[in-house]
């Protein structure tokens, strides 16, 4: 009613600090983009921070240079002061109940780059070698070296020095003929379901006379090439899409995913605005576990709902199995032990109609979340997330979008 929603503003606006407090979300008005901008506030801030930090640290540095030796001792103590406020500063800002307030709504992981960058490059033990076609006379010497890729070479080199160390040779189910290379997956093409979630467009280059452009999202992935035309969005340089598109490949011959914007053009062809790769093969093979990433929490319904197609439990069943980890051993109180460590969670679960029933679900998932604290196989996985990936256009090299 108006009644209770003029409340709840008032209620917002916060006369007094534990009146703020009590604002919950309601659970039903959430969806994955509440969740979405929740995530972009927490980014946003944690880069502010690191902005602030180097910012601080330069003027330091700047500070020292312009001191000399003489009174040095003097500033260092008016700085350390300043410095020390800041602290202050910095630490008494986050105490506010808008915090507390804002923790309620679960977050996912909002990467400011591309995924590889935060992890290696997914190139965990799969690594990629350009093959170059070979130079015949003058005009091969100028062709780029990406005109001159035929292919690429995928894998791994190991060299060993023979007797093989003790420490390798005893290890559980280690076969020293194989080397490195166990558990390696199977050279046979694989089929994989790839759904592509396409958020927003920041700061695209305007295509267009009036200074802007009418993005649409174009998807290659082997012989699919998906144009989505009629959806174009018109005269916007930050372009909300929202969309998912789902392709059937088959690894390795179709594992390049390329996603582009498009400016949509009445007259003529439409111009590239720029587009992105995406190496898919890396991702599925890598131990990071790339194909989906780990939620922080498990719920069965509502706007978190576990998208995984296995569930936690499953999940960490497999790690352990291809880790060759002991475990999981599901213990009572709350408890599952995998290799020599011990974790513990919650054991019950609620259904939409907040009917309670015993998991291991949220156990399992509380060790996934601490995959790189277990020994030799451990690493981290990737979570729940948005990454931002670069546009570049070929024909306007060095252009941010």
């Amino acid at each position: 009613s108006e009644e209770e929603k003029e409340k709840k503003k008032k209620k917002k606006k916060g006369g007094g600090g534990e009146e703020v407090e009590e604002e919950e979300p309601d659970e039903s008005m959430l969806d994955w983009w509440s969740k979405y901008f929740a995530s972009i506030e927490t980014m946003k801030e944690q880069l502010r921070q690191q902005e602030a930090a180097a910012a601080e640290a330069e003027e330091k540095e700047e500070m020292e240079i312009a001191e000399g030796s003489k009174g040095q001792a003097k500033n260092k103590e008016k700085y350390k002061a300043s410095k020390d406020d800041k602290k202050k500063k910095q630490q008494s800002v986050p105490e506010l109940p808008e915090k507390k307030n804002k923790q309620k709504i679960d977050e996912l992981k909002v990467f400011n780059k591309e995924l590889e960058t935060e992890f290696d490059n997914f190139e965990d033990w799969l690594h990629t070698f350009n093959l170059l076609r070979g130079k015949i006379g003058d005009n091969d010497d100028n062709a780029t070296e990406e005109e001159r890729i035929v292919g690429r070479f995928k894998g791994s080199m190991c060299v060993y020095k023979v007797p093989l160390p003790d420490d390798v040779t005893k290890e559980a189910g280690y076969d020293p003929n194989f080397g490195m290379f166990q558990g390696i997956p199977s050279n046979d093409p694989i089929n994989v379901l790839v759904r592509v979630y396409i958020v927003r467009a920041t700061d695209l280059h305007p295509a267009d006379i009036n200074g802007k452009a009418d993005p649409y999202i174009a998807i290659k992935l082997g012989k699919t090439d998906i144009k989505d035309k009629e959806n174009y969005i018109s005269k916007q340089l930050n372009p909300v899409f929202g969309k998912s598109f789902d392709i059937e490949a088959t690894f390795p011959m179709e594992s390049m995913l390329t996603v582009a914007v498009y400016d949509w053009d009445l007259v003529g062809t439409d111009d590239l605005i720029g587009e992105t790769k995406i190496d898919l093969e890396n991702r599925y093979y890598s131990k990071h576990r790339a194909t989906c990433g780990v939620s922080q929490t498990y719920s069965i319904h509502g706007y978190n709902t576990w998208r995984d197609p296995m569930k936690p439990s499953q999940i960490l069943s497999k790690l352990c199995k291809e880790g060759k980890v002991d475990g999981p051993h599901f213990g009572p109180g709350g408890r599952v032990k995998v290799a020599n460590r011990l974790f513990t969670g919650p054991t019950e679960i609620e259904d939409e109609n907040g009917q309670k029933k015993q998991t291991d679900e949220h156990l399992a998932l509380t060790v996934l979340r601490h995959w790189e604290d277990i020994p030799r196989a451990g690493c981290k996985l990737v979570p729940e997330h948005v990454e931002t990936r670069p546009l570049p256009n070929p024909e306007q090299p060095g252009t941010e979008q």
